[in-house]
């Protein structure tokens, strides 16, 4: 092993006696710090030389002066390094490529013809839906869950994780609860289902940053788990990538701090390098595993659509599903779309919006993106779920050892593109990993209803007041009616009454309001769990609040008007049939400047006010038959 003295004799050699000054290739300030570094210090430092980095010194202090921030420096860059597919050196390398064609306008698309994929449609609650589900049961147990959740909720004026911001306050179950819940669900009901898998735990991986990590764990233990096994939940912390000052991707200085590199976050795409760098994989492979299913942090319904998905990549032999839902021509969002190559490469990939219009008139559909006899586009919008068969990912991820197609979005000063307003980065997405797949990849999405499969919680009030009537707000009042209305429609597809929901504004924004329903996901998972569990004459009025949490509560001749909370451990067996009026519970609006109201409260333009409610509790094991008349 080469001594730290002979390396820096070697540097010392090839970039001082031999290089020309003139072309900036030494760097005396650092040359005088030589002495400070380790041997793997040096070497970093040899390759930054070479990647023309020698900026990144020039303001080094002699020897002797901030002796341990130049050492922390080679410390940053050495992580950097490390967490990068192929070093700091290949970023500098993307980096410089992916400038020099944003600069000419090159348009990463170009020679592609784009053309609709196969998918598959459903349509909730018909036959080929309840089959697709069935399917997907028994396929849970099978599978491994990806949760990418490396952001703040800052943009959504809340300054705690995403991950604990309550999905709905009706309950004030957070997100995160809601998907450990329902992963522990799905196990339960897929282990029943192969009766060989009883002991299988479905692991749950989630991809954290700098500033989610602490806090997703403490969220974890404090909350233990929220009933999963400290060993069922990995947590992969994601690494930020240096910052770009110019078209020649030299490597950006912190403005605060002189002796470190800017770095900023790389994008969820990420999370393929980190699975393959973890070992987990090929862990899971070896158990048996056969899926990996990822999905974001603020989809309270993404879970009623994962069994039906799951099935259709089973049943359709998918190597990767994209969950998708019916998309408006030109909607902001970004759509599914096959495209194919004058030179005959072909792929299934996510389009982003303001792309795939201008991309079809280049390529002869003169009206570019148009709804079709639908209504809709023929290209679905995608949400960003994918559903991965674990064989085939293993294999592509060993030749690219899970780096993902990279692009780069400067904000140029002017036209001349010379120089940026502000650093840039490279950066990647999770749904891009289907463009260095061969043609022979089994590529596919399942499309399923908005209101079963998509409300994310992603603006601020103030930006979402400002989205024409009619389009998709995506904040958190949006997000909690959204969940009520699918509980209430999933309810009326199985024959319950429920009246037709109220126009409300909250913070700007004109929302439909429903029976507030929600119910834990062992009570039911799939559209024949409900209907199950909820027979007979169902009415329920339009003010009422109804929670259902309990493996095994079955509800027969349903009349509520007021709130009515059922809870019941999975050791009671409940048959309830409740006729209840009382004053229930009703929205009062806040003001979301109202500082002393909390965060996850303002933000939704409501609070909740318990003016009346009929509780019943079951909290010892038994069989229960009651009939229940509550009238106040």
């Amino acid at each position: 092993m080469a001594t730290a003295e002979s390396t820096i004799q070697k540097f010392s050699t090839v970039h001082v006696d031999e290089a020309d000054d003139s072309q900036g290739w030494a760097s005396p300030p650092l040359e005088k710090n030589l002495g400070l570094l380790s041997t793997r210090q040096i070497e970093l430092a040899r390759m930054l030389i070479e990647e023309a980095q020698q900026h990144l010194f020039a303001h080094w202090a002699e020897p002797g002066i901030d002796d341990e921030k130049k050492k922390s420096f080679f410390d940053q860059v050495e992580k950097l390094d490390a967490s990068y597919p192929g070093g700091l050196r290949s970023y500098i390398h993307n980096a410089r490529q992916l400038l020099t064609d944003s600069k000419a306008g090159k348009n990463p698309f170009d020679g592609f013809t784009p053309s609709v994929p196969a998918g598959e449609v459903l349509s909730f609650g018909d036959e080929n839906f309840i089959k697709f589900e069935e399917a997907g049961i028994k396929e849970a147990c099978d599978a491994a869950f990806v949760l990418v959740a490396g952001g703040l909720g800052e943009r959504l004026g809340y300054g705690g994780i995403k991950l604990a911001l309550p999905s709905e306050t009706t309950t004030g179950t957070c997100f995160l609860q809601v998907y450990v819940e329902s992963i522990l669900a799905l196990q339960e009901a897929s282990c029943k289902q192969n009766e060989g898998n009883v002991d299988r735990h479905i692991p749950l991986v989630i991809m954290t940053s700098d500033d989610t990590h602490s806090r997703t764990q403490e969220l974890l233990k404090s909350n233990a788990y929220f009933g999963m096994k400290s060993n069922q939940v990995h947590l992969l912390k994601q690494e930020k990538v240096a910052c770009l000052a110019d078209t020649d991707a030299n490597l950006a200085l912190d403005p605060s701090e002189k002796y470190k590199i800017q770095t900023k976050p790389h994008g969820h795409g990420d999370v393929h390098a980190l699975l393959y760098s973890s070992g987990l994989l090929h862990k899971w492979q070896i158990s048996g595993l056969k899926w990996v299913l990822f999905f974001q942090d603020t989809n309270g319904l993404l879970f009623k659509a994962i069994p039906a998905s799951l099935g259709v990549s089973a049943s359709k032999d998918f190597h990767v599903n994209s969950l998708a839902v019916p998309r408006k021509a030109k909607e902001a969002i970004g759509g599914i779309t096959q495209l194919t190559h004058e030179d005959g490469r072909r792929m299934v990939i996510n389009v982003e919006y303001n792309q795939l219009d201008p991309l079809l008139r280049a390529t002869g559909h003169v009206n570019g993106d148009v709804n079709d006899e639908t209504g809709y586009s023929p290209y679905p919008g995608n949400i960003n779920q994918l559903i991965l068969r674990l064989g085939p990912y293993i294999e592509e991820l060993s030749k690219t050892q899970g780096a993902i197609t990279e692009f780069v979005n400067p904000k140029y000063k002017d036209s001349s593109k010379t120089s940026f307003k502000s650093s840039t980065r490279l950066e990647c997405m999770m749904q891009d990993y289907p463009r260095t797949l061969l043609p022979s990849a089994r590529v596919g999405f399942t499309v399923m209803d908005t209101w079963l499969a998509y409300a994310p919680v992603k603006s601020n009030p103030e930006d979402a007041a400002k989205v024409p009537k009619g389009n998709p707000y995506h904040s958190a009042t949006s997000g909690e009616m959204a969940i009520y209305r699918a509980h209430s429609q999933i309810l009326r597809k199985v024959g319950v009454k429920i009246e037709d929901p109220q126009v409300g504004i909250f913070n700007g924004q004109e929302v439909e309001i429903w029976p507030r329903i929600v119910w834990s996901p062992n009570w039911a998972l799939t559209f024949l769990d409900v209907k199950k569990k909820l027979t007979g004459n169902c009415e329920i009025s339009q003010k009422s609040t109804l929670v259902v949490k309990g493996a095994n509560i079955h509800i027969n001749d349903l009349s509520l008007d007021g709130a009515l909370i059922v809870n019941a451990i999975d050791q009671a067996e409940v048959k309830l049939s409740p006729h209840v009026q009382n004053n229930g519970w009703i929205f009062e609006h806040v003001d979301y400047k109202d500082t002393s109201i909390p965060e996850e409260i303002r933000i939704r333009g409501f609070a909740i006010k318990k003016n009346d409610q009929t509780i019943l509790t079951y909290d010892q094991p038994g069989k229960y038959c009651v009939q229940f008349h509550s009238v106040s």
